[in-house]
């Protein structure tokens, strides 16, 4: 039955005799088979028997079958077919109850797979499934490990901005390093379109009394302020309607921050929250009362009252002037030699930090006078900046429109020598996290220490690839892509006793099994040998981290089979994310990174599921994909 219906989808196209490489990836996507066109070049080429570049129709078969032939899939086909032929309609029931744990299941989600899926006519007409209907099922978006219910926002998204966090980008002008790169306005609208909602812009006074944007002391370019608020503004919404936070590094004089002020307003008009809204005077509003608005975060005079008490008069050329104590970070090695921070990957930051014992942090301050527009003050309104000094403080004289930014060395110290006191901090401010001044090539630090203690807006060089932004892409994957996620009730509960660093008492532990049973068109090495193994490694509280390593399965990126079991225990689930990588095993230049997925933990589905990969850049290498089976229990 299949061979009938493949020759009679193919026998026009080889109605001149042979077709050639090119003629047969069309006919491939005519049949809608996905493949890698560097795989098929190489299959191609190995079943040219006369080597001409053209091949038969039986050689075009032959190609078909390698390609689509899964032996894996056969086995579970053949497990619920009666004849090892078709599935009849109550097989594929069975199927999806006893291994794709579909629960909310009727005969008519049965049907309509089969009407999607089955290519054949007159299977499709008795209510049946062939191996190759199944097979197409089983390699669509509806078989992927992440829960296409978690696709969408499903949260709570009324309860105020502290209780969420916030996808997040730092000096997100830039598109290569600090010192010497370009500034380029899609540095905003690539971390827009990937649903960012808190935005850097480091703002310095340019000529012709036009505000301009770049990293100050460098060299790298500039751009005109009111140009990248006029991409902001095009792109703001696209991603996600929840609120954009324009998280502005202000070094302008006061008479170019006026100027700032009035771009902001004639740019977004009724976007720009320049108010407190109703019912939202004494605390902070939700994601949902400010969809499609936003928000300025700067330093800010006064208080929301008295700006309230202003709306409506003409602010400009009124100027206030205040001393703020600045902390200057200086490292010495006992001598007085300054000793420079190192740079590059976390995990080695995080162990030279470790180890330096005899590296003497001393805390220099100095006074800075600083002169802020009224008119670009009065548009804060509930993301106003303000200097954290200790938790201490913060609990007795911040304000619930106050917001801290804290660098990244400040706030690893502070995790782990104050990590309850950091969480009930945050749950009620909302704290941003940045990159270290040391980072000039814009390498990133590991977000997911500072999310374990409810830091909001963990700001990464989204420019950067790597394990950093994969986790980053991974987390804000929930909820819908919307950019912002809702924290665990332990970290918006203000009688919470979690401490990331320790097993929590009344936890509920996750038991996780993950089979890797094969790779399908892994991104192809030389010649297509690639020596490919697979890492499955979770992120989390640090008691949850840890990783498992696959065999290593030689000369094959086409469809190496594992069929191996990895068990993780993973104590804090809520914040746990699960992260799939592939590589090709090098013993002189170390592995090579072949493609990766991360996702939340409790965002994937259980049973048979394809794990796509995507690329150092994060684009998608479809159809490369992990093959594996999920179970759960908690």
């Amino acid at each position: 039955m299949e061979n009938k219906w493949f020759l009679l989808m193919v026998r026009d196209d080889f109605k001149g005799g042979k077709i050639t490489l090119e003629k047969a990836l069309k006919l491939l996507e005519k049949l809608d088979i996905r493949c890698n066109t560097i795989h098929v070049k190489y299959i191609f080429k190995d079943n040219d028997r006369l080597q001409q570049g053209r091949i038969t129709i039986e050689e075009f078969r032959t190609i078909y079958r390698i390609i689509t032939y899964r032996e894996e899939i056969v086995e579970i086909f053949n497990t619920y077919s009666e004849n090892r032929k078709i599935l009849l309609e109550k097989n594929l029931v069975q199927f999806l109850m006893r291994e794709q744990y579909t629960l909310d299941f009727s005969e008519s989600i049965a049907s309509e797979i089969i009407q999607k899926y089955e290519p054949i006519e007159e299977v499709k007409q008795a209510h049946q499934m062939s191996f190759e209907g199944f097979r197409r099922y089983m390699d669509s978006s509806e078989c992927l490990i992440f829960n296409n219910e978690y696709g969408h926002v499903y949260q709570d998204m009324t309860h105020p901005l502290t209780d969420y966090f916030i996808s997040s980008s730092h000096n997100t002008y830039l598109i290569s390093d600090q010192l010497w790169g370009p500034s380029d306005l899609w540095g905003y609208v690539s971390a827009l379109v990937k649903g960012c909602r808190c935005l850097e812009i480091d703002c310095w006074d340019g000529s012709q009394n036009e505000p301009v944007v770049y990293h100050g002391y460098t060299f790298t370019s500039k751009l005109l302020f009111k140009t990248v608020i006029q991409a902001i503004h095009k792109y703001a919404f696209l991603a996600s309607e929840y609120p954009v936070v324009l998280s502005l590094e202000n070094h302008c004089s006061p008479s170019q921050q006026e100027v700032m002020a009035d771009s902001l307003l004639a740019t977004f008009g009724d976007a720009l929250l320049s108010y407190t809204l109703d019912n939202f005077s004494d605390r902070l509003p939700s994601p949902e009362a400010l969809k499609f608005k936003i928000l300025v975060r700067n330093k800010k005079i006064g208080t929301l009252r008295e700006t309230l008490e202003r709306r409506g008069s003409d602010m400009h050329g009124q100027v206030e002037e205040y001393e703020e104590e600045e902390e200057v970070e200086q490292e010495e090695d006992g001598s007085g030699a300054t000793e420079p921070e190192p740079v590059g990957d976390f995990r080695d930051d995080l162990e030279k930090e470790e180890q330096s014992k005899r590296v003497i942090r001393i805390p220099l301050f100095r006074k800075k006078k600083i002169k802020i527009s009224m008119a670009l003050s009065d548009l804060v309104i509930y993301t106003k900046v303000e200097k954290f000094k200790s938790f201490h403080h913060s609990n007795l004289y911040q304000q619930f429109n106050e917001s801290n930014s804290i660098g990244e060395s400040q706030a690893r110290k502070l995790t782990k020598l104050a990590a309850r006191e950091f969480i009930l901090h945050t749950r009620k401010f909302i704290t941003r996290v940045y990159p270290k001044a040391i980072r000039a090539d814009s390498s990133n630090f590991n977000p997911q220490e500072f999310w374990n203690v409810g830091c909001q807006m963990v700001a990464l060089n989204f420019q950067t690839p790597g394990l950093p932004m994969d986790l980053q892409n991974g987390k804000f994957l929930d909820n819908g892509c919307s950019g912002y996620v809702l924290k665990p009730r332990f970290l918006r509960d203000k009688k919470t006793k979690f401490n990331p660093h320790k097993v929590p008492i009344d936890g509920n532990p996750l038991t996780l099994t993950i089979r890797l049973i094969s790779g399908i068109q892994l991104p192809p090495s030389y010649q297509n040998k690639a020596d490919t193994l697979v890492i499955v490694e979770i992120f989390g509280v640090p008691n949850d981290q840890m990783k498992q390593q696959s065999r290593v399965i030689k000369k094959n990126a086409f469809n190496p089979r594992w069929n191996e079991t990895f068990t993780f225990v993973i104590q804090v689930p809520e914040l746990a994310l699960i992260r799939f990588v592939a590589e090709n095993q090098g013993f002189i230049a170390g592995n090579e990174f072949l493609g990766q997925y991360t996702l939340p933990v409790l965002c994937m589905n259980r049973g048979y599921r394809r794990v796509p990969l995507f690329s150092k850049l994060g684009e998608s290498l479809e159809p490369a994909s992990l093959f594996i089976y999920v179970w759960y229990i908690r």
